[in-house]
């Protein structure tokens, strides 16, 4: 499935006394540029995250976060400074004799104190964090690849219209192609009876002059390769491989071909024609840019 690389996907759980909260948001980018926030302390899972999306997700310039918090930390050692603790009581009571405030000090006078606890923690099981960060962020990516997939829909929907325009107005301009060549013999036949008079006109020179005119002008080879252009293009958004490379390069060839016809055309209606489909091709190409 075609695919958007506009998405966002969030997840958050509960899991074994750890709240894990993982977020993903991308947006277009002409390759995967991947980076991550994670909570202090977690940054042994940085890679294994990386690995997972990037598993998913082809291209998009992609931030991704990882939050984790503690709710029950039962392997948490808190560690008491005794000497200086010892200092504060001392010097907080001279403090207080010194300036006639009351006696004792507290323990709650010298809890706010800094540095006078130390917490440690036993080391983290690796392996275990990552099993229970990784359905999370499965989770997340799910949502995220999900929401890309429905922005996917949206997009092919309106590049396939758009396409079918395209060769809508290619047919017109295959159709008033031969118009212009009998059309402008005519006016030079017209214009040589009225430069000539009563003489001869010479039908040879008209059928050389016209044949001339034919060649000059015409755009059936440019028609066709748009044509195939489109069933190309076609082709690449109903085959549900990341292609949005592919597309792109496809676009440039459709949009040379119609400068092609554009440069050789001498016709008002199909200028005009040509405008509307170099309109919807820069419309194809707007769109094509958020294709994964």
């Amino acid at each position: 499935m075609v695919k958007s690389m506009t998405g966002y996907g969030r997840a958050e759980e509960t899991v074994n006394g750890r709240k894990i909260t993982v977020e993903l948001r991308s947006v277009n980018h002409k390759y995967l540029e991947y980076s991550a926030r994670v909570s202090r302390g977690y940054g042994f899972l940085e890679e294994k995250l990386k690995r997972l999306v990037q598993s998913r997700v082809s291209r998009g310039k992609l931030d991704v976060y990882l939050g984790i918090e503690m709710l029950e930390d039962r392997t948490a050692v808190v560690n008491v400074n005794h000497a200086l603790a010892e200092g504060y009581v001392r010097a907080l009571t001279e403090i207080a004799e010194k300036n006639g405030l009351p006696l004792p000090v507290t323990v709650g006078d010298i809890v706010r104190c800094p540095e006078l606890f130390t917490v440690t923690r036993a080391p983290e099981d690796e392996e275990g964090v990552w099993a229970d960060v990784a359905p999370v962020a499965e989770k997340a990516v799910d949502a995220f690849v999900s929401m890309r997939e429905a922005e996917g829909e949206r997009l092919v929907a309106d590049v396939l219209g758009r396409a079918q325009t395209v060769e809508n107005c290619v047919g017109l301009v295959e159709a008033r192609s031969p118009e212009t060549v009998r059309l402008y013999r005519e006016r030079l036949e017209a214009r040589l009876k009225e430069v000539l008079g009563d003489r001869t006109i010479d039908e040879q020179r008209i059928l050389t002059e016209a044949a001339i005119f034919a060649d000059r002008v015409a755009v059936a080879e440019e028609t066709v390769r748009l044509r195939s252009h489109i069933e190309q293009l076609r082709a690449f958004l109903a085959s549900g491989e990341p292609s949005g490379r592919k597309l792109d390069f496809l676009v440039q060839e459709m949009n040379r071909e119609a400068n092609t016809i554009g440069s050789k055309c001498s016709d008002t209606e199909i200028a005009y024609t040509v405008v509307e489909i170099k309109a919807e091709i820069e419309k194809i190409r707007e769109q094509i840019q958020n294709i994964e």
